[in-house]
């Protein structure tokens, strides 16, 4: 499939920043290899949407302290992004603008929700402020922003996923391209850094 050499921002843009907190970052309890190395991506994509008045949206594991995901419950994670630790918080690095829409997912003891859509209004709040056209980068690549985009195309969404602008987890390696070509099969458009035109 060809892709487009560029593509310009419109008014039924909206951006969607997936999970960039603190445990996933290095000094984190689960800290993804790479992950910083978004973040300045993101200010970059950021700065494009909010000069241009366009939504910012940002997801979170909201983790109870013994959520089933989690190694003591027979999950397959160590404990990350408890609610309320500094840990859930978002990256201070992250420039993110004063208006903000935050989606807490995964908030009860015995749901995990990669997706930002699994459990949340993410949806509807999208469809109110008429997005159509939905940009994601962050962390991680084969996890919650594979389901996220995955779960944006079930609702109808065109996605357009930032590859710069994400990082993998790969427990198995080569996960992390592995996701990104399930992404694009499904529909979203793989863009790199200065093929957005604000």
């Amino acid at each position: 499939m060809t892709q487009p050499a560029s593509i310009k921002l419109h008014q039924h843009d909206a951006l969607l920043i997936v999970d960039v907190q603190n445990d996933f970052l290095p000094g984190g309890s689960l800290a993804v290899a790479g992950a910083e190395a978004i973040i300045s991506v993101l200010n970059r994509y950021i700065d494009f949407f909010t000069s241009l008045s366009l939504p910012v949206f940002a997801s979170r594991d909201w983790h109870p302290l013994h959520h089933c995901s989690f190694f003591d419950r027979g999950g397959p994670w160590p404990v990350h992004c408890v609610a309320g630790t500094s840990g859930a918080e978002f990256s201070s690095l992250l420039k993110l603008p004063q208006q903000l829409f935050v989606i807490s997912k995964a908030t009860g003891e015995n749901q995990d929700a990669y997706s930002a859509f699994e459990g949340t209004n993410l949806a509807n709040l999208l469809r109110q402020h008429g997005v159509e056209r939905l940009f994601v980068g962050g962390l991680a690549t084969d996890y919650c922003v594979l389901h996220t985009v995955q779960d944006a195309l079930k609702h109808g969404f065109a996605v357009i996923l930032f590859v710069d602008a994400v990082a993998a987890v790969n427990v198995a390696a080569g996960d992390g391209d592995r996701a990104i070509d399930a992404m694009t099969s499904a529909g979203a458009v793989a863009l790199h850094a200065g093929e957005v035109i604000p």
